[in-house]
């Protein structure tokens, strides 16, 4: 499954990614956890120190390498130059497993979860960098992770966590397609609700699934402001921790509390229980792929990149 969490700068998204991808390794569950967010904390979040965090491999600037290895021998792309980050997988595109012995996910680093032994595989998009300032935007550095979502095929517990970049700018483009499950984070604050109306209006045509996790509640005064305000959408909330507390100052060990362990729990399950659509999935991909290269990719490119989409293709297991 491939999951997403998402919400304003200082809601703790990349908190709560990170005690998601430990609560999944700890239990065994293979986990790719995958760092989008322009402000690359992720790493440090799951126990890196920010020196080994800054090592890892940057997908944003392996872009030419990782559309030569999914392109394949897919006669619908003639060249990686002619791939841009919406390009759907065909016949002859090399698919992605979790996990899979490839160039790509040699990228990531494997780390552990506890001193059990669970890995993690910790991706990263890159951060800006001097060069990228004031000629790029940061959706250069997301589009190996559209790339990556849209080539890989997940299987029953599989997990994929996407720490997205805060904001509505995770709608600037399909990304937000690409999951089987958001987790909008949102404090009980105005801000926090704010921003659950803005991404369910964005994502009401898309069929977008969105699920509010609450987070730094302290009272059922705040449980009742938040189901006040986005209803049935919210899922569950965790309180203050001084297990996260102790993690953020990078002491380990600490027990997460059993209302937030429990939390994590309801979540998990929210995910399990999302039904996969692969017809659907490869359609919306289609769809941006076909209004990106409208809009601005046949011009970059200067090929018409709807002969790109291959109408036989479906992914392994999905009937015809």
């Amino acid at each position: 499954m491939k999951v997403a969490f998402v919400g304003k700068g200082g809601s703790g998204k990349t908190t709560l990614s990170s005690l998601f991808v430990r609560h999944l390794a700890v239990r065994g569950l293979p986990v790719v956890a995958v760092d989008a967010d322009i402000n690359q904390h992720l790493g440090v979040a799951l126990g890196l120190d920010e020196d080994r965090a800054a090592k890892i491999p940057a997908m944003g600037e392996r872009l030419t390498e990782i559309k030569e290895y999914l392109r394949g021998d897919n006669p619908r792309i003639a060249s990686a130059a002619s791939m841009v980050k919406t390009t759907p997988p065909g016949t002859g595109s090399r698919l992605l497993r979790v996990g899979g012995d490839d160039p790509i996910h040699a990228l990531g680093h494997d780390l552990r979860a506890d001193e059990g032994g669970h890995a993690i595989t910790l991706m990263a998009t890159g951060p800006f960098n001097d060069d990228d300032l004031g000629v790029a935007c940061y959706h250069s550095k997301t589009g190996a992770v559209e790339l990556y979502l849209n080539h890989l095929a997940d299987g029953p517990g599989e997990y994929v966590v996407v720490d997205m970049t805060a904001g509505a700018d995770t709608f600037a483009s399909g990304l937000f397609t690409r999951f089987d499950l958001m987790f909008l984070v949102a404090e009980p604050t105005r801000k926090g609700v704010g921003v659950y109306r803005q991404y369910t209006d964005y994502a009401r045509d898309y069929d977008v699934a969105i699920s509010v996790v609450g987070n730094k509640v302290q009272s059922d005064d705040d449980v009742a402001y938040l189901r006040e305000h986005v209803g049935d959408d919210l899922l569950t909330w965790l309180g203050q921790s001084s297990a996260v507390r102790a993690m953020e100052q990078g002491r380990e060990g600490i027990g997460l509390e059993p209302a937030n362990e429990a939390a994590l729990g309801r979540m998990l399950a929210a995910v399990d229980a999302r039904e996969k659509d692969w017809d659907g999935y490869q359609r919306q991909a289609v769809e941006f792929h076909v209004k990106n290269a409208r809009s601005w990719a046949n011009r970059a490119v200067g090929e018409d990149l709807e002969t790109q989409v291959d109408p036989e293709f479906r992914f392994p297991g999905v009937p015809a």
